[in-house]
């Protein structure tokens, strides 16, 4: 069992928010953050974070069986279903056939009722059909979008518009660096 901040999420006082997860593996644990926002915020409204003791060794091309369970841990702290999307670091699909990623497994586990956005900063073979690159900013290195549970349109027209000028919108950098502090 993780050690929870008490940090929760009313939906009643907000209008619906996004959560962007990351996970960062230690020696014997992992460290779970999400980040409660806006589309348009520079600055989370709530940071959360859930420290996971037990976690499953990694396992090449099954990443999924690593992190969702420490995704799932840290999302017992908010009413899932008052957001209007969860963000992930890496795929919904791992192919063009649409072979779930982390973002679909994560999508399938929450009921198929949870919008999954997929923001990756690497492409993952045989992807170019369902994941669409952005540019953001000046940097020549794009971001690999994917989604499932919501309009790809909408979401491509709101990650541009992300706070930020650089190719890592300020939000999510927000997210790494509390992921990486001890």
């Amino acid at each position: 069992m993780g050690i929870r901040s008490f940090c929760y999420f009313n939906p009643i006082i907000s209008k619906r928010m996004l959560l962007a997860i990351d996970i960062h593996y230690k020696s014997t644990y992992a460290k779970a953050v999400g980040v409660l926002f806006h589309w348009e915020d520079e600055v989370p409204q709530r940071i959360m974070t859930d420290i996971i003791n037990t976690v499953a060794d990694y396992e090449p091309g099954q990443f999924y069986k690593r992190e969702l369970p420490c995704i799932l841990q840290l999302l017992k702290q908010v009413d899932v279903n008052a957001l209007e999307a969860i963000i992930v670091d890496g795929h919904v699909y791992i192919d063009n056939d649409k072979s779930f990623g982390l973002g679909g497994h994560l999508w399938q586990a929450l009921g198929e009722k949870v919008p999954v956005i997929g923001m990756a900063k690497k492409a993952f073979h045989n992807t170019e059909q369902v994941a669409t690159l952005i540019y953001r900013g000046q940097s020549k290195n794009p971001l690999f979008i994917s989604c499932i549970g919501i309009s790809k349109e909408k979401v491509l027209k709101k990650v541009k518009l992300l706070h930020g000028s650089y190719r890592i919108p300020t939000i999510l950098k927000t997210l790494d660096q509390h992921t990486k502090n001890q």
